[in-house]
């Protein structure tokens, strides 16, 4: 009985001796996988920061013996991409931006007519100097992808613009001011403007300008750039943009205004609205007709489009 008595009490010692070295084991292999996990955590600061908003609104129509009237086809594309490359890493940020849309519409009365067509890069360069701000260097080319035509009533289309007719590149050292991440304000006393018009017929004509038959004007004045973007609520995104630009060689009491609104409202993942919203003032730009002198002249140039279609964040 003794040995037997033994032998159990021997069993019962060895059982708990091997789940407590289970547990220990156990115990040991959980705090290590905590600790690996923690250890693994990247801890890199990220100094790039990329992405791409891509828009397209898509409207089609069609008329068959349709008694009230209107046109028996139309279709219209609109689309925008937005492009940022933003880098960061200490007292040097760099921040690249490329805001590109085109849009066209065709009719069976109209034919075919574009819309909308921008091409606007800007790179701009900075060196944190404290308090919110950086001395900056700032590049931009502002023009368009095809040609564009002003449709007088009962004459033939008039040529108005191609691709680098205009062309504006500015080149423009000056102070960034960023104060939180959603606003920054860039002004510069002494900035350098390239207005090119690359097409003969335009040049002839003294366009945007330049003077008659040349292909390059060169201007020198004062620069603001302010740039917003903000989430403003859950599903709304709004982002603007105020250039403001004075040529010390000329009138430079008569600023260029380049002004730029754009409006998302998300329905879901894929789908959203658009508000775009654009104004120019140049006083340069003399192809609108006063109607009661009928003499060409400057005017506040003011797009507008509104659109409900695909879109996506990368």
């Amino acid at each position: 009985m003794r040995k037997f008595a033994l032998s159990i009490a021997c069993c019962l010692l060895s059982f708990v001796a091997v789940q407590a070295q289970n547990d220990w084991i156990k115990s040991q292999r959980d705090e290590t996988a905590k600790k690996i996990k923690k250890d693994d955590k990247d801890t890199t600061v990220k100094i790039w920061k990329r992405g791409v908003n891509l828009n397209v609104n898509i409207n089609q129509g069609s008329l068959s013996n349709w008694a009230a009237g209107g046109d028996n086809f139309t279709f219209s594309l609109g689309s925008n991409v937005y492009a940022f490359a933003f880098y960061k890493n200490g007292r040097r940020a760099w921040d690249n931006v490329a805001d590109l849309a085109y849009g066209f519409i065709n009719t069976t009365s109209l034919g075919a007519r574009k819309a909308d067509d921008r091409i606007d890069l800007t790179s701009k360069y900075g060196y944190d100097i404290g308090r919110h701000w950086y001395i900056s260097m700032l590049g931009n080319l502002r023009t368009q992808f095809t040609s564009g035509y002003l449709y007088p009533a009962d004459t033939t289309p008039q040529l108005s613009s191609r691709f680098f007719a205009p062309a504006y590149v500015l080149l423009s050292p000056g102070f960034d001011y960023k104060p939180v991440p959603e606003f920054s304000l860039f002004l510069s006393p002494a900035t350098s403007r390239f207005v090119f018009v690359m097409d003969d017929y335009l040049a002839s004509q003294g366009a945007y300008g330049v003077d008659t038959g040349k292909h390059f004007k060169y201007e020198i004045g004062a620069y603001l750039s302010a740039n917003y973007m903000k989430t403003i609520a859950k599903n709304i995104t709004y982002k603007g943009r105020l250039d403001l630009f004075s040529n010390y060689l000329d009138n430079p009491q008569n600023i260029v205004v380049f002004f730029t609104n754009a409006l998302e409202l998300k329905v879901n993942k894929y789908i959203a609205a658009t508000l775009n919203v654009d104004m120019i003032y140049d006083d340069k730009v003399k192809t609108f007709e006063n109607k009661q002198t009928g003499v060409l002249g400057p005017r506040l140039q003011v797009k507008q489009i509104l659109g409900i279609g695909f879109a996506a964040k990368f």
